[in-house]
């Protein structure tokens, strides 16, 4: 659904309220069986969805950072920072390296079938991203409970909702959340965090038809939750980060 509908508003008319419509996500996740590996599914139709929509296969590339701040007066900052390739487009000006986002669209403005993407290139449009910084709120009383995100390309959605899952539903600390195997899919291969996960799990999942990849999945997450004792803060051990507070 992301390759296929996922663009600049200002392009293309995305489906937002048919992809977040509870019976359509319903209707999607029952497609998932603990019984069989789904394989590689198709694009599905949420209600306002374009007739004629191609999908696309952008690149993904690495060079991406994420900050978590939380100050004393209770302002928050989740901020995710890219320049897309190592070291960008290669170019420096007046000290800052450019960025090379242009590689977040999808190069081939038609699919097979010669329907238009809608994340192709056009003049004055943003790129699609994966970059995910998140701030949590209490639906109740509207207080911030967690900012969390990561670098990671692709995976960064992955990374940052086991995060923000790990914390609000298992009762997790970030660290510990943060710690987490890390795992997911593009639409493809079941990807393990490599040497993370026991020969058992990897077995239990071919039997069941999946395409098992065990490899490194580098997150770079950091994350901070507002408690009643004062802030908890996690930084991921596969990376440089570090917490720190004052």
């Amino acid at each position: 659904d992301r390759a296929k509908y996922i663009a600049d508003a200002d392009f293309v008319a995305v489906p937002v309220a048919g992809l977040l419509e509870p019976a359509y996500l319903a209707q999607r996740a029952s497609l998932i069986s603990p019984a069989r590996s789904l394989g590689v599914p198709t694009a599905g139709r949420p209600g306002g969805a374009p007739q004629a929509s191609g999908t696309d296969a952008s690149a993904q590339l690495p060079s991406t950072s994420h900050v978590s701040i939380v100050d004393r007066q209770g302002n928050a900052v989740s901020m995710t920072t890219t320049i897309e390739n190592g070291f960008g487009s290669l170019q420096m000006v007046r000290g800052f390296l450019l960025n090379n986002e242009l590689t977040d669209f999808s190069f081939a403005p038609t699919d097979a079938q010669g329907r238009p993407v809608a994340n192709r290139v056009q003049p004055g449009k943003r790129p699609r991203s994966s970059m995910s910084p998140s701030l949590v709120f209490d639906k109740a009383s509207g207080e911030l409970m967690l900012s969390a995100g990561s670098p990671g390309g692709a995976q960064i959605i992955h990374f940052t909702a086991k995060t923000i899952y790990g914390v609000l539903n298992w009762g997790l600390t970030p660290q510990a959340a943060i710690n987490l195997p890390n795992f997911g899919s593009l639409n493809g291969p079941s990807m393990l965090e490599d040497k993370r996960f026991p020969p058992a799990t990897v077995e239990a999942l071919r039997k069941r038809g999946a395409e098992v990849r065990e490899l490194e999945l580098t997150s770079g997450l950091q994350a901070i939750q507002i408690t009643p004792r004062g802030l908890l803060g996690g930084a991921d051990p596969r990376r440089e980060g570090v917490v720190r507070g004052e």
